[in-house]
C-alpha cells in the first residue's frame, strides 16, 4: 500500500487510488467539457457575499445542479432574478476537490420567452423610476368627495359595472363621465392613452379611473407601455390604476396617484361611503356637545366658588377696612400739615426780623437821620450843602425842613443839627 501508484494505471484491489487522485482526475474530465448554454428554471436564489447561490432545475425532468454566479459576474446582469425565473445560462461545470462537490460556473445569464419580455419591463422601470415618475412626491391627492369621476374602461365590462355599482352604492349622488376604450390586444395602447387624455382635459372630472379586470401576463402588457405610462403621468387630474388583481403589477400602477388592487377596490378608495360618513358626523356632534357641556358646567362650577368667596359675599368689609386707612391717613395728614405751617411761620418771623433789623426805619429807629435836599439827593458830606441849603431831614416818626448854616468841618452834629435848632417845624 505504501508504494507509488502511477496515474496511468488502473487501481486494482491491491493498488487503489487515493482519493486526491480520483479527485484530480474527475476534475479533469470535467474540465475538458468547457462552457455550455444551458436552460431551465431557478429553484434556488440566494446571495451570500456578493456571490449567488442556486440550483437551476430541468423544465420537464427530475434534474437539479448547483451554480454560483460570482460578484464580478453578478454586477454585469442586465435584470434581476428570483426563484421561479425561467433562464438560460452559459455555464461551465467546476469540481470542487476538497469538498468533493460538482457546481456550475454561471457566466452569463438572461430570461427566456416570457422572461426576455419581462427583463424588457424591468429595464422600462428602472429607466422611468430614475426620471422620477414614480416618485410620491409627484403623487396628487384624490378629492375627498368627486363630483364627477372619469372611468377608462371596456364597455360592457364586469369593471365598469363593478365601479359604476360599488360607488353609487357609497354615494348616490356621484356622477360618471365614461370613455371606453379597448382594454387589451394592438388598440388598447392608443385607445386608452387617448381616453385618458380625453378625461383631462375635461373641467368637470375631478378624478380618474382606469379600470379592467383580471387576465394573464400578455392581456395585461398594454397597461406596461411606455407611451400610455407617460400619458399618465402627464396627466394633471388625479389617476387611479385599477388594472388586473391584486397580483398584477403593469407599470401604470406604479405612475398613478393611486394604485387599487380591482374595480371595486378603486370605487372604494375614491368614493367615501354616505352612511360612514354621516355616522362620522354623529360621532362629532356627540363629541361637541359633550365638550360644551363639560365646559360650560366647569364654567358655572367656578363662577359658583367665586361667588362664595368672601370678597364677593359682602362689600362692607372692604369699607370698614379702607374708612380706617382713611381716618389715619387724615390724621397724619393734619399733623403734617401743622408741623410745616408752623416750620414756615418760624421761617417767616426770622425773616421779618432780619429785614427789619436791615431796614432803612430800623436805622432812624436807633436814633439816625437821613438828610435829602430838594432835588432828592442824599447828604453824605457838608460840602453838598453850603450856608443856606434847604433840605429835608427824615426821623424815625417824621421830617423836618432845615437849612444848613455855617459850621466847621469838625462840628459832628455839621449843619442839620444847625438847622434843626434853627426851625423847629415838623412834617409828619
Amino acid at each position: 500500500m505504501s508504494e507509488a501508484v502511477t496515474t496511468d494505471a488502473a487501481p486494482t484491489v491491491d493498488t487503489p487510488w487515493p482519493v486526491g487522485l480520483l479527485s484530480a482526475k474527475i476534475r479533469g474530465y470535467i474540465e475538458r467539457l468547457g462552457t455550455a448554454w444551458v436552460e431551465g428554471e431557478i429553484t434556488q436564489w440566494g446571495v451570500s457575499g456578493g456571490n449567488v447561490y442556486g440550483k437551476l432545475k430541468d423544465l420537464n425532468e427530475d434534474a437539479t445542479v448547483s451554480f454560483t454566479v460570482w460578484s464580478s459576474v453578478k454586477s454585469r446582469l442586465s435584470a434581476d432574478f428570483k426563484q421561479g425565473d425561467r433562464v438560460i445560462a452559459l455555464v461551465k461545470p467546476n469540481y470542487w476537490v476538497k469538498g468533493g462537490t460538482l457546481t456550475m460556473q454561471v457566466f452569463e445569464l438572461r430570461h427566456v420567452g416570457l422572461g426576455d419580455l419581462l427583463e424588457r419591463l424591468e429595464r422600462l422601470r428602472t429607466q422611468l423610476a430614475g426620471e422620477g415618475l414614480f416618485d410620491t412626491s409627484r403623487k396628487k391627492p384624490l378629492p375627498f368627495l368627486p363630483h364627477c369621476i372619469g372611468l377608462v374602461t371596456g364597455k360592457d365590462s364586469d369593471a365598469e359595472k363593478d365601479v359604476i355599482r360599488n360607488a353609487q352604492l357609497r354615494w348616490p349622488a356621484v356622477e360618471f363621465r365614461l370613455a371606453y376604450a379597448a382594454v387589451q390586444g394592438d388598440r388598447a395602447v392608443g385607445e386608452v392613452t387617448a381616453a385618458i387624455q380625453r378625461l383631462d382635459a375635461d373641467p368637470e372630472v375631478d378624478v380618474i379611473i382606469v379600470a379592467r379586470g383580471g387576465g394573464d401576463f400578455q392581456n395585461l402588457l398594454a397597461f406596461s407601455d411606455e407611451t400610455l405610462v407617460r400619458a399618465a403621468a402627464a396627466c394633471t387630474t388625479p389617476l387611479v390604476s385599477a388594472i388586473g388583481h391584486e397580483a398584477d403589477r403593469p407599470l401604470l400602477d406604479d405612475v398613478a396617484d393611486l394604485r387599487a388592487s380591482t374595480p371595486t377596490d378603486a370605487a372604494k378608495r375614491v368614493v367615501p361611503d354616505v352612511s360612514d360618513e354621516l355616522n362620522r358626523v354623529q360621532q362629532a356632534r356627540a363629541r361637541l356637545g359633550s365638550r360644551l357641556t363639560g365646559l360650560i358646567s366647569h364654567e358655572v362650577d367656578r363662577i359658583g366658588q367665586l361667588r362664595t368667596r368672601p370678597v364677593l359675599a359682602g362689600a362692607d368689609w372692604i369699607i370698614d377696612s379702607r374708612s380706617e386707612d382713611l381716618t389715619r391717613y387724615v390724621a397724619r395728614g393734619v399733623e403734617l400739615t401743622g408741623r410745616l405751617l408752623e416750620r414756615a411761620g418760624s421761617q417767616v418771623s426770622e425773616l421779618r426780623g432780619a429785614l427789619r433789623a436791615l431796614s432803612p426805619q430800623g436805622t432812624l429807629d436807633r436814633g439816625y437821620a437821613i438828610a435829602q435836599r430838594a432835588d432828592g439827593q442824599v447828604l453824605r458830606s457838608p460840602e453838598q450843602a453850603p450856608d443856606g441849603t434847604a433840605f429835608l431831614l427824615h426821623l424815625a416818626d417824621g421830617r423836618l425842613n432845615a437849612t444848613s448854616v455855617g459850621s466847621t468841618a469838625g462840628d459832628a452834629a455839621g449843619p442839620t443839627s444847625a438847622a434843626a435848632a434853627s426851625d423847629p417845624s415838623r412834617s409828619k
